[in-house]
């Protein structure tokens, strides 16, 4: 017998060999992937725990913000947004929830329905009067303090909101108050505004830039504030057949949903205010018949999950000394 018939491999050799390499890649790049997506374990999300990425990105305001400035020892809590914020503004909504778990705190809903972030238009016009509750325009007042623009459009709609929130914020010490938020759905994205401007990073009628230069006239009028954006979580959009389609895949043409999302990131970051992360870790497609009400509103179970996790993420030690 030669050498080469003495040596010859089984070929069931060369066969585990090679399934066991491919074994070994396969799980290779499921580690991969599961290391680029993080491990922030979410639990009770969908009634089971799976890992998900939540973005969050926590700053504190710098003490040199605070001087001089007295603190009442009353946490006042400022909600600035839409329908997510006024949707439900009894016990069951977001904003009573974040207040019955702040023990003493004040929470004020300042919140106007079917309002975005950006302007529609350049000028304001009556043919569109949500313009004047846009966030930028909100922020222009607050800072200007005079809400008589908010008033006297009030009259435009049936919905006691308006004049509710207008007054609302006409009656607020803002030298009280020490965190504001800044909370809306997706109606930016849904309404088709423009995401951003790469030649004006404070342009009003894009969603970034609306976003910072309301940010930043809150910042240099009232220093003290704390300010947290809190991001939509997922909805659905109605494409251009009328098909119902998940934001997170489909483009208007401004961009999917989390582009949007980023957007939001990228300006709270700029800007150094705390972003809360609602949309990875609350709603998905495999839940939102839970948590939906229909293809934006979301129940008081999800209110309850958002609340949660803000008071987690913003106030971890409410209640003790180093508060």
């Amino acid at each position: 017998m030669d050498n080469e018939e003495k040596f010859t491999i089984p070929k069931w050799v060369h066969i585990t060999a090679l399934s066991v390499i491919g074994l070994v890649l396969i799980f290779s790049i499921y580690k991969l992937v599961r290391w680029n997506m993080g491990t922030a374990k979410t639990e009770g999300v969908t009634g089971e725990s799976y890992e998900v990425e939540v973005l969050d990105q926590i700053f504190l305001l710098p003490d040199e913000k605070k001087a001089g400035h007295e603190d009442d020892g009353v946490e006042t809590i400022l909600f600035l947004g839409n329908d997510a914020i006024t949707y439900d503004v009894g016990d069951t909504g977001v904003v009573k929830q974040i207040g019955s778990k702040l023990e003493g705190s004040n929470v004020i809903n300042a919140g106007f329905p079917g309002s975005t972030v950006a302007l529609k238009n350049t000028d304001y016009s009556d043919d569109y009067v949500l313009d004047a509750y846009s966030f930028y325009n909100v922020a222009k007042c607050i800072v200007n303090e005079d809400f008589t623009p908010l008033k006297d459009k009030t009259g435009n709609f049936e919905d006691s909101q308006y004049i509710l929130s207008s007054e609302a914020l006409e009656e607020t010490d803002f030298s009280k108050v020490d965190t504001l938020v800044i909370y809306y759905n997706a109606q930016d994205y849904l309404n088709l505004r423009v995401g951003m401007n790469p030649d004006n990073d404070v342009d009003p009628m894009t969603f970034s830039g609306a976003l910072k230069a309301g940010i930043q006239m809150i910042q240099e009028k009232y220093p003290y504030i704390r300010i947290v954006c809190m991001s939509f979580p997922m909805c659905y959009a109605y494409d251009s057949s009328g098909s119902l389609v998940s934001g997170d895949r489909y483009d208007f043409g401004n961009g999917k949903l989390t582009t949007y999302l980023q957007f939001m990131i990228d300006v709270s970051g700029a800007t150094g205010v705390s972003f809360v992360d609602n949309y990875y870790g609350t709603i998905h497609e495999d839940n939102s018949s839970t948590w939906l009400l229909d293809n934006i509103h979301v129940n008081a179970e999800c209110n309850a999950h958002i609340a949660e996790h803000f008071v987690s993420a913003i106030y971890p030690s409410y209640g003790s000394e180093e508060k």
